[in-house]
């Protein structure tokens, strides 16, 4: 430092600036990390699959009605369908589908997935936890399934 003025000479000033570097831009995987972003769509992805199972495993505590409990998981599942189909799979890992029929009639699904992401894409335990629904709760009825079939539950099957 200059005794006179108490500053650093001009040409130490310009070596020792400030460079910033970008190494794949952090911020955005920081917020990728961060937290949750659709929250009421991923309670509802797990609501709709978990209240299914739930109630097909206590429904004959709360209800003798066989037809009751059937609509109501039937529903749920479907409510279920139509979230992931529509909402959850588009907010959460980026997926849309549809079906599209061409000139000869003929009818063709289309299926689209996130190729870049994006700062307004979905975050890791977003993906995580839509990937996990949609793996887990078909296998425990997978078990559900065997369960009944081998204690000869047949309605129940």
């Amino acid at each position: 430092p200059s005794p006179l003025t108490g500053s650093l000479p001009q040409a130490l000033v310009d070596d020792t600036e400030d460079v910033s570097l970008d190494f794949g831009n952090e911020e955005e995987l920081a917020l990728r990390k961060a937290k949750i972003r659709h929250p009421l769509a991923t309670f509802f992805h797990l609501f709709f699959r978990v209240s299914a199972i739930i109630i097909y495993l206590f429904c004959d505590w709360f209800s003798n009605s066989f037809v009751a409990c059937f609509v109501t998981i039937l529903l749920l599942l479907s409510f279920d369908f139509w979230s992931v189909k529509n909402v959850t799979g588009r907010l959460l890992v980026g997926l849309r589908w549809w079906n599209q029929i061409d000139e000869d009639g003929k009818s063709h699904w289309v299926f689209e997935a996130k190729k870049v992401p994006t700062i307004a894409a979905s975050t890791e335990a977003e993906a995580r936890i839509f990937w996990l629904g949609l793996i887990i709760c078909p296998v425990i009825w997978t078990v559900f399934f065997f369960s009944s079939l081998f204690s000869l539950k047949l309605k129940w099957l």
